[in-house]
């Protein structure tokens, strides 16, 4: 989930004036110094409405048409108001694009498009979307006379691959509905500036690879939980549990007792200490040992995770930017280290380790560098004996040329070395995965890594090993009109705010 940042044609017209005045500083330094001024420049917005609505207020009371009392009650709410505090609000993620091969018909496409996808391996996104995908997250903030906050939270979500205009198979889902109360003033201590919550949620404090679409780890689902217990100075804790279903898992006539039914709890502890997170994890599934998941061999209904990672404020020590590195590591159930809680056909004795690294930072005063290193190994995951390896190296360089303008590259590569060991109709096989992406790219104002929205024009060119065709015969990488060593074209826009 994308951090909504307030734009106003005026926050627009002081940004781009300060960047032709200030060109002598570094590039994220200013570019934080512009996104706090656009922020004063909103909030002054905010406090001169208010101060429209108080001026009405006072005008009311004079003509006794609101008592005193009325007056105070409703000035304060228009305080709060005027400070975000309090009131509604509107944010959005959303993507949408065409996606051609060079016989000017759709071809696949997606970060997880190749073998390696299936387990988390996803590849550079940039030119490689045929997808429309929404995300609209209505807000509703208050604040009580106590000074206790709540925070209400409704979102909605759809996707879907068709190009057309009415989508037959529409796929709407309500991925979010929560309430969230912070500050009150009963909870003190370790307590004092706690939240707590309850309701259907993505946590908050998960955190990607965007470049990639993918999550370092995405703890979601049903449940209830506290943020931000302060357990020693340097020591900030959240502890939540999370249930989530596997009863969309479709019935498999082939494996008997896979009815679906089964469900799983996420017990989460979420650790601070400075730039520094450790995350422990502990998964049961009632029953989920009764299912067969093939081979002779039944699901997991229990496992463990934990993960390691480091939030950096500047690229690996060069200079300004930014860096996140995360170490997981799960078993059981837990082996499914990204989505927790998500994948019911592990076993018992499955493992994987997995290794994210990606940092941004400008290595020119109009040049944007993010380089990302993502890997996995992982064995006994499905099937005794199975072991699974990929490793993708990607990275995306910008050049801002005008301040609507910019020219967008990216390289992907992926190794894979896939031994399913005999399950279904999987093949062992090992290889390579590269594409390479052009996309000039407009946006009302350039300027940063999270600069939204845009327009992208994309040429990719994309080719894999041929053994790689073989992995799994019944999927449409590898069919005769996807088989590597081809040109892609498209168009795509993606928004957020």
């Amino acid at each position: 989930m994308k951090t909504a940042m307030l734009r106003t044609p005026l926050a627009a017209a002081v940004a781009v004036a300060s960047i032709g005045i200030s060109g002598l500083a570094s590039a994220d330094s200013l570019e934080q110094r512009l996104l706090d001024l656009e922020n004063r420049i909103a909030a002054a917005e905010q406090r001169a409405s208010a101060a429209e609505q108080r001026a009405e207020l006072t005008e009311a009371q004079a003509e006794g048409r609101l008592s005193t009392a009325e007056v105070e009650e409703r000035l304060a709410k228009v305080e709060r108001q005027a400070s975000g505090e309090e009131g509604f609000s509107f944010n959005v993620y959303a993507r949408s694009g065409l996606l051609l091969g060079e016989d000017r018909k759709s071809i696949e496409g997606g970060p997880y498009v190749t073998p390696a996808g299936g387990l988390g391996g996803a590849v550079g996104r940039l030119g490689n979307e045929p997808d429309t995908y929404a995300e609209a997250i209505l807000n509703y903030r208050m604040q009580f006379d106590n000074g206790a906050r709540a925070h209400y939270r409704t979102m909605l979500a759809s996707g879907t691959t068709t190009s057309n205009d009415w989508d037959g198979d529409s796929n709407l889902n309500v991925r979010q509905v929560y309430a969230e109360f912070s500050d009150l003033p009963s909870f003190t201590g370790a307590f004092e500036n706690a939240s707590i919550w309850a309701g259907k949620r993505f946590d908050r404090d998960n955190f990607d690879i965007h470049w990639l679409d993918s999550d370092f780890v995405f703890l979601a689902g049903t449940g209830a939980g506290i943020y931000d217990m302060q357990l020693a100075d340097n020591w900030r804790s959240n502890f939540s549990l999370y249930g989530r279903s596997f009863s969309d898992y479709p019935v498999r006539p082939e494996f008997p007792g896979n009815d679906g039914s089964t469900d799983s709890l996420i017990l989460t502890a979420n650790n601070y200490f400075g730039n520094w997170q450790w995350m422990v994890n502990a998964l049961s599934a009632a029953d989920n040992d009764e299912r067969d998941i093939g081979q002779g061999q039944t699901a997991a209904d229990s496992g463990f995770h934990t993960m390691v990672a480091y939030h950096g404020d500047s690229f690996f020590g060069l200079g300004d930017g930014n860096i996140k590195v995360a170490l997981l590591h799960g078993q059981g159930l837990g082996a499914e280290v990204k989505g927790l809680g998500s994948d019911g056909d592990l076993t018992d004795d499955a493992q994987a380790t997995r290794l994210g690294i990606y940092g941004t930072t400008y290595v020119a005063p109009n040049w944007r560098f993010a380089p990302v290193l993502f890997g996995e190994m992982s064995k006994d995951r499905y099937a005794d004996g199975d072991d699974y390896k990929w490793l993708t190296l990607n990275a995306r360089l910008v050049n801002e040329i005008t301040q609507n303008f910019e020219m967008q590259y990216e390289a992907s590569y992926q190794y894979m070395d896939l031994d399913p060991n005999g399950r279904g109709d999987l093949n062992s096989v090992s290889g390579d995965f590269g594409k390479f992406t052009i996309a000039p790219t407009f946006k009302p104002q350039v300027g940063g890594f999270w600069q939204r929205p845009e327009i992208r024009l994309f040429a990719s060119y994309t080719d894999w090993d041929s053994e790689l065709n073989d992995y799994d015969t019944t999927s449409a990488f590898g069919s005769d009109d996807f088989s590597g060593g081809q040109w892609s074209f498209g168009v795509q826009t993606e928004v957020w705010f």
